[in-house]
């Protein structure tokens, strides 16, 4: 059975950046309320997934195959958690982006998603 959430995002979800479909995110940025610091953009699974995945960036493989820690979700449910990802959602499939710690920007990097 599914472990109940308590989502950290306690405010009206505003309308920051609708119309990108829907992504995967781990609970812990919309459980714990920690900002994306890793974001990859792969091939859509179907017509309403962008093919956005948002991590907070140090999510184990054993974290990533837990079931529970992720979710589907609106891109702008996530934009509302965290706005720094809004000027990138245009940026096409094989796109990726790390949050760098010090500055708290993101810049683009390389990545190739597993199958």
């Amino acid at each position: 059975m599914a472990k109940k959430k308590r989502f950290h995002l306690r405010t009206e979800i505003k309308p920051l950046a609708e119309g990108h479909g829907a992504g995967f995110a781990t609970d812990k940025i919309t459980v714990e309320g920690r900002k994306v610091g890793f974001m990859y953009r792969q091939e859509p699974d179907n017509d309403i997934d962008s093919g956005w995945r948002f991590l907070a960036g140090d999510e184990s493989d054993e974290y990533m195959d837990d079931v529970d820690n992720v979710a589907v979700y609106d891109v702008n449910t996530i934009a509302n958690y965290d706005p720094d990802i809004i000027p990138l959602l245009g940026a096409p499939v094989g796109s990726a982006f790390e949050r760098d710690p010090h500055s708290g920007a993101f810049e683009e990097v390389d990545y190739e998603p597993d199958d």
